[in-house]
């Protein structure tokens, strides 16, 4: 059972997580090259935030939401 969970460790330390020990290792050389996978999540990030917000946009401009207060009294 132990060389099961040492076969697990072996895949993700030497073959999954090897592009990232690379990146760790150019950070004394170029700082942007190191981060470029920061950067990569961070633009994803930013664009489906854009996507998110234009969506939210074009249905409040359609005016489908029901905005009526219903939850508690003491709201309307």
């Amino acid at each position: 059972m132990k060389d099961f969970f040492y076969g697990i460790e072996t895949l993700f330390v030497d073959y999954f997580f090897a592009p990232y020990d690379a990146l760790r290792a150019m950070e004394l050389d170029s700082w942007w090259g190191a981060n470029i996978m920061s950067w990569l999540f961070l633009a994803i990030g930013f664009v489906a935030f854009v996507y998110w917000m234009k969506k939210l946009a074009e249905f409040n401009d359609r005016g489908e939401e029901d905005k009526t207060s219903t939850s508690h009294s003491f709201l309307g």
